[in-house]
């Protein structure tokens, strides 16, 4: 072999080596072997351009940003407000259901992630009984369409660099569907091996963020768990002022009334998430500054206000901003934010006016730490164009009436012109690994191809080409696939298994099809390892639980998952 094939198979050997001794940063390994590549002359510029731009990646990005307006609106969370129940097993089935029908068209990390704090906060079941079902419900309902997980789009992406041709938005489904069913059967009859751990109680800790009811509030007259405020994302409600007594803690059966205040405790970068209630109030958004940014600052001793509530130092007018929320280190905040006595020291977090920064007595009363940017959400019309026109794309992309990296280019223009989504948020967003990893990876398999690798290796297989071969070499690009996914990651899996496969079927001269379609499901396999897929290291933290805990239900899932598989490829896509 020449120069460039040695060195093409020692930058891939490397980057496998990578992968498995720096676990956890698969954008740092793959970034070393573009610029290895591109260092060693194995690629073309062109190649190198038409990496970036292939159409498969960038129907996966422009899906992924879509997908964010979706995660803005109330859909998800309202559909979580009805899924638990009192009844275990009818909770079981709604949550395998809503998961797998949700993750066939939805980013499954955005699913699982709307449906952890309803879990975690139920009051009926462990949430460690429901959770580990979660994600594997949402990894089974990837595998229906071509969009239900990123790791069928990279698939997709290197089959369109290879071949010029797009899998269909329905390849996956027949044996996603027997997937659905057979896994999902097996989990339910292995729920008894989960462990029942006890959740520990919210804390504390975080911003304390006072709301009020008004008197028009959607809320009034219904409890807490009907009205969904314990299916919140990092935000927990504490506690009830009501008229001038406190309710703490606070019983999902706790009727709201007109004029309470809801206090909540959490993150503050969730705080728009309470915009989603009618008739619920934040100080800040009756003055009319809750849009504008927030700056967190912290109390200095000299501070004029330093033993005074906020309702008694006239604050807007003294510092042209609204207190949003307030923390306390070591001691919990009770009651009213208007009637907390300030300290030296608490955090406070400021919606600021336009002559915020012009007032001198900013730096006299407050350290000021940074700016803060809260998750905003959408609802009326935004959030009907929202996800009406992203499952209109979708419907319309799946039947073949319009190309669906056309559609989602229209999608992502009309959400940016209602902003629904603004600039900002695509910036923060954007899945610069994702684009990374594919790319490189397509560059890799380019200077498999260039370096002479790829022929020599299917040359080798063509001495062996014995057709009773070709199904003991699916079976190796599965094992090898999923072993992969389990001790890296799905999209590295994918990405690096593809060549290998694709060439191994052009060494047969079988049909690629049943080794891309291998390839595909193999990396979206991972039941055994925590680590191997992001919904799983997700619920592993989120339920507290232990490696033998994924082992003891995960292992016979995979089994399950691998015969169908192997069993349902060469029926559905015939090697000839």
């Amino acid at each position: 072999m020449p120069l460039d094939a040695y060195l093409t198979l020692i930058i891939f050997a490397l980057t496998v080596t990578g992968l498995i001794v720096i676990q956890g940063r698969p954008v740092a390994v793959f970034g070393a072997t573009l610029v290895a590549l591109i260092a060693c002359d194995l690629v073309t510029k062109e190649q190198f351009l038409t990496s970036i731009a292939n159409p498969g990646l960038v129907t996966l990005i422009l899906l992924v940003l879509c997908s964010l307006a979706l995660e803005k609106t109330r859909l998800l969370r309202v559909v979580a407000s009805k899924i638990i129940v009192s009844s275990y097993h009818s909770t079981w089935f709604r949550l395998f259901g809503v998961t797998t029908l949700f993750s066939s068209i939805l980013n499954n990390t955005a699913v699982v992630a709307t449906l952890l704090s309803p879990i975690r906060n139920n009051p009926h079941h462990f949430s460690s009984k429901l959770l580990l079902p979660l994600s594997y419900a949402s990894i089974l309902g990837g595998t229906l369409t071509l969009i239900g997980t990123s790791t069928n789009l990279i698939v997709n992406s290197m089959y369109i660099e290879a071949s010029g041709r797009s899998l269909s938005f329905f390849s996956f489904t027949a044996i996603g569907a027997i997937l659905v069913v057979s896994c999902g059967v097996v989990m339910y009859f292995c729920t008894n091996m989960l462990p029942s751990i006890e959740q520990k109680k919210a804390t504390s800790e975080g911003y304390f963020i006072d709301a009020k009811v008004t008197k028009n509030s959607e809320l009034i007259g219904r409890s807490v768990e009907a009205n969904g405020l314990r299916h919140l994302e990092s935000l927990f409600l504490v506690e009830i002022v009501r008229e001038g007594h406190l309710i703490s803690p606070v019983s999902p059966s706790e009727v709201i009334h007109c004029s309470d205040r809801l206090i909540f405790c959490g993150e503050i970068t969730k705080l728009l998430q309470l915009g989603q209630f009618t008739g619920l109030e934040i100080f800040a958004e009756k003055n009319g500054t809750l849009n504008s940014n927030l700056t967190e600052v912290v109390v200095r001793q000299e501070s004029i206000i330093v033993g005074k509530t906020l309702k008694t130092t006239g604050f807007r007018a003294l510092f042209d901003a609204a207190v949003v929320a307030i923390r306390r280190d070591g001691e919990q905040v009770s009651g009213k934010l208007g009637d907390v006595v300030i300290r030296s020291g608490d955090f406070l977090v400021l919606a600021v006016g336009k002559d915020y920064k012009t007032r001198t007595n900013i730096n006299k009363n407050f350290l000021v730490l940074s700016g803060v940017e809260p998750e905003s959400r959408i609802n009326g019309w935004r959030a009907w164009l929202s996800i009406g026109g992203f499952i209109s794309i979708i419907v319309l992309a799946a039947f073949g009436i319009l190309d669906l990296l056309e559609g989602l280019v229209l999608l992502l223009g009309g959400l940016l012109f209602t902003h629904s989504l603004t600039t900002n948020e695509l910036v923060r967003r954007f899945p610069v690994d994702i684009w990374l990893v594919v790319s490189s990876a397509i560059l890799l398999s380019n200077a498999l191809v260039n370096s002479g690798v790829v022929g020599t290796l299917g040359d080798f297989i063509g001495q062996y080409n014995d057709p009773s071969y070709v199904y003991v070499a699916l079976i190796f690009v599965y094992i090898a696939t999923w072993l992969m996914t389990e001790f890296v990651t799905n999209n590295a899996a994918a990405a690096l298994m593809f060549p290998i496969g694709y060439t191994i079927a052009l060494g047969f001269g079988v049909d690629v099809l049943p080794f891309v379609m291998t390839v595909a499901f193999a990396a979206s396999g991972s039941f055994i390892s925590p680590y191997g897929y992001q919904t799983n290291l997700m619920v592993f933290n989120a339920g507290n639980y232990r490696l033998n805990d994924f082992v003891k239900m995960g292992l016979p899932v995979s089994v399950v998952y691998a015969v169908v598989v192997l069993v349902c490829i060469p029926v559905f896509f015939p090697f000839k």
